[in-house]
């Protein structure tokens, strides 16, 4: 029976492209309220797992749950509605202003026509860019793009939020920016997957990490439950990473 703690179980999942195995038998759990990282090497599968989760791929292998159902979210458009994206390529309109993308993407994600400008308006103090409401996109610096994407991926307060590297390319305001709004979101319940190459931002801000390598989940836990199972007890995150994944360089996207 599923743990009524847990919103997501991705039990034995395996996708593979024609005959390259991208992910292979993984099995992770997300907790209610936490914010999960999810670290890899390049062509470790981490992309493809979270498309998979994100219902952008269909076709598993396994199966997923989510609230103790059965998850198949590229079938299925009212389990889709379930996620929030927050992609790692900007998913905005640069000609719009930061309002209007927001009460686009609010009327595309399903909120009720009462509700949009309540969405609106949480979406711009999400972002911290109230001031810039009615200013164009394509004005904005690439932080401030960044934390209108984190806010249109949350417009429909999702059960479950994916973050593909949301901090890449932001400057270290914006970062931090971001870092508290994702805070905040957990406080309010919000659960999240989070995927990026910087170890420090997964260390600060995930209650649980999952490491996956050529496919597999190879370790879960926090960054001192992974330093135990590393065999290197009382090190940072970066060491325990590549204790567990190796220290070759890595070519594949």
């Amino acid at each position: 029976m599923p743990d009524p703690a847990d919103l997501l179980v991705v039990d034995e999942l395996h996708y593979a492209y024609g005959d390259r195995v991208a992910v292979n038998s993984a099995s992770l759990t997300c907790r209610r309220g936490e914010i999960l990282g999810l670290l890899g090497p390049n062509g470790a599968g981490k992309t493809t797992l979270l498309s998979c989760i994100a219902g952008l791929l269909s076709g598993f292998g396994g199966r997923m749950l989510l609230d103790g159902q059965p998850f198949s979210p590229a079938d299925d458009a009212a389990a889709r509605a379930r996620l929030g994206l927050v992609p790692q390529e900007l998913a905005l309109y640069a000609d719009m202003t930061a309002s209007e993308n927001l009460k686009f993407f609010a009327r595309m994600q399903g909120v009720p026509a009462p509700a949009v400008a309540a969405a609106v308006e949480r979406g711009l103090k999400l972002a911290g860019l109230v001031d810039r409401a009615s200013d164009r996109i394509a004005t904005y610096s690439g932080g401030m793009k960044r934390r209108l994407n984190l806010a249109v991926g949350d417009l429909h307060e999702p059960d479950l939020l994916l973050l593909d590297e949301p901090s890449t390319g932001v400057d270290p305001q914006s970062r931090n920016h971001l870092f508290d709004c994702l805070l905040s979101l957990r406080e309010r319940g919000r659960t999240m997957i989070y995927t990026s190459h910087y170890m420090e931002e997964v260390q600060r801000l995930c209650d649980r990490i999952v490491v996956v390598h050529e496919g597999a989940v190879i370790g879960v836990g926090t960054t001192v439950q992974l330093a135990e199972q590393a065999g290197t007890p009382g090190a940072n995150l970066e060491d325990v990473f590549l204790a567990m994944t190796g220290r070759s360089l890595r070519n594949e996207a």
